[in-house]
């Protein structure tokens, strides 16, 4: 098991990117804090956490209230004794027109995503530095490579995402503290459903599943992503396979994008 002994801490772990990589790291031999906003589906990962025979716990956490952050930190550190690994992968998409993006709706986008990513890995790092190591992986995507023109907020939280990553890494290598990113493409989950539905059906007047079928076509290797092809890039970047891995932003999406 590459990460036996570690703890591990995943935000948005309730569903999708999240509740896979909380289990590949149960599976590699890592506890597991799962924080999420939902009590219910965190609470469910954490069980299926504890199936694998790692111990895990749950806390409700919305990333946008340092409240929050800090009380998700300090619950994995007096569970687990330690906190080796930080996966920063709640955020929110809300598909729109430019002309129809509000103030409330861009605040919203950036608290969560932007925000919450810094302040969670600050936390984190914090607690890390006392042991002079540790391994944050933060939540972007390819979206943040370049322009979406109907997720104009949500792409340029992804960019950041990116810059805070390398910027981080720069800050956090004197600390033994590694920090990347991924930059997942088109995953099949409720996200994406959302994007299909708002995207295909109500803006391009598609059929149901026929934007999913386009965007399919457009991948080189054929196939639709899943969590879990994501969960194992965060557990490689984890593990000490990586360990000479900082600052980078990898592209987890079939070839979509080659940036």
């Amino acid at each position: 098991m590459r990460l036996e002994g570690k703890a591990a801490i995943v935000t948005g772990a309730g569903q999708g990117i999240g509740r896979a990589t909380a289990l590949a790291l149960a599976r590699e031999g890592a506890d597991v804090l799962v924080a999420d906003i939902n009590p219910e589906t965190g609470g469910k990962t954490a069980g299926e956490v504890r199936a694998l025979g790692r111990k895990a716990a749950a806390t409700r956490t919305d990333v946008t209230r340092l409240d929050d952050i800090r009380g998700m930190v300090d619950t994995a550190a007096a569970t687990f004794g330690r906190l080796d690994i930080l996966v920063n992968n709640a955020g929110i998409l809300k598909v729109q027109d430019i002309f129809a993006q509000n103030e409330a709706d861009w605040d919203r986008t950036f608290a969560v995503n932007v925000k919450g990513v810094f302040f969670c890995l600050q936390e984190a790092a914090r607690r890390m530095r006392e042991q002079k190591s540790g391994v944050i992986v933060n939540m972007a995507s390819i979206a943040g490579r370049g322009g979406r023109p109907i997720m104009v907020d949500y792409a340029a939280t992804k960019t950041a995402v990116i810059s805070i990553t390398r910027s981080a890494a720069l800050a956090l290598a004197p600390y033994g503290i590694r920090v990347n990113a991924v930059c997942p493409g088109i995953v099949d989950t409720a996200m994406w459903d959302h994007i299909d539905e708002i995207w295909g059906m109500q803006m391009l007047g598609l059929p149901r599943g026929e934007q999913r079928r386009r965007r399919l076509q457009a991948i080189p290797l054929g196939r639709l992503e899943q969590p879990e092809d994501v969960a194992k890039a965060i557990v490689f970047l984890c593990s000490d396979e990586a360990d000479y891995i900082t600052g980078q932003a990898l592209n987890v999406c079939g070839g979509l994008e080659m940036d």
